[in-house]
């Protein structure tokens, strides 16, 4: 990572980028933003660094502000996530804000924002073993018309598609992955296959401080029969174009997130959505925690992200 400038005065600001070890990042899936993010912060006369989000030996007050960033290893450390969240939020401003962040951890948000008039992709929650095979069931029956049709199972809380899989809703594997959800004391979603989002028509918008900078595809990950393509969660990001369309639904969800959470504008947030005949133009996650923001593809997006950063300290 770079070093802070050596010609920082002593009263600049103070920031730290919150990442976790960088032995931990996977050679196929780098933390990519981290690097340019310091450099224009440096440029711009801050006094910059990474910081691991999980070191106890952090002084969180000795920042102005934190900015969390790739803490992707999160899901592995589940007991570790609320204390650190007091502890830095009690230290130093946290961004995003240590309360939208709780919300944004469990992925039953997608429920508010769907009572809120979000267009959501159709997901139930379930809690109880005993239920699951109905419940699988009943997402067989919902596709009966298509024989090839797939659900997918993921958990509520979790990242990199990890204890996530693509099955038809009849396969005993579907229903082993699931009761494996539950056993680590999660919340199995359930969700219709999407045949455009397994083609990667998937489009995620960025915001910075609400404003949509940029649009990334990434490319399926889930491989039919559970597993990911290719064997390994790699994504594979391309700059594409968004349509009008796709950026007010993009503006329409944060608004919302705003309504239901009471939290104003964040400073980042990637929205994930997919444009399907059967459901329309629907919301797949609202990422308001660690999205990759991809700044290797769009530089300028990078001294975007520098500059809202310090409008906030």
């Amino acid at each position: 990572m770079s070093d802070e400038p050596l010609d920082a005065s002593a009263d600049a600001p103070r920031i730290a980028i919150v990442t976790t070890d960088p032995a931990w990042y996977s050679p196929v899936d780098p933390d990519r933003d981290t690097a340019p993010l310091l450099d224009a912060l440096h440029r711009r006369g801050a006094r910059a660094e990474a910081v691991v989000w999980h070191d106890e030996g952090v002084d969180w007050a000795a920042f102005d502000v934190a900015v969390v960033r790739s803490t992707w290893d999160y899901a592995e450390r589940p007991g570790d996530v609320e204390p650190w969240l007091d502890r830095a939020g009690r230290g130093t401003r946290l961004l995003n804000e240590p309360e939208l962040i709780r919300w944004n951890l469990d992925k039953r948000y997608l429920a508010q924002l769907a009572e809120a008039g979000i267009a959501v992709v159709p997901t139930t929650y379930h809690l109880d073993p005993d239920h699951l095979p109905d419940a699988l069931a009943a997402h067989g029956a919902y596709a009966a018309c298509d024989l090839d049709a797939h659900v997918v199972i993921k958990p509520a809380v979790g990242a990199a598609s990890r204890l996530t899989g693509l099955f038809r809703a009849d396969d005993p594997a579907a229903l082993a992955l699931a009761r494996a959800v539950l056993a680590e004391g999660n919340t199995v979603m359930l969700q219709p296959e999407v045949p455009e989002l397994s083609a990667g028509a998937e489009k995620a918008l960025y915001l910075v401080d609400g404003e949509v900078t940029h649009a990334i595809a990434k490319g399926a990950l889930l491989a039919r029969g559970g597993g990911l393509l290719g064997g390994v969660y790699e994504e594979r990001p391309v700059v594409v174009e968004a349509n009008d369309g796709e950026r007010a639904f993009a503006r329409e969800v944060l608004f919302a997130v705003g309504r239901v959470t009471g939290v104003a504008t964040p400073l980042y947030a990637r929205i994930d959505m997919v444009d399907s005949a059967a459901h329309g133009l629907v919301l797949l996650e609202a990422e308001l925690f660690e999205p990759a923001l991809n700044l290797h593809l769009v530089p300028h997006v990078t001294e975007l992200v520098a500059d809202a950063i310090l409008r906030r300290v």
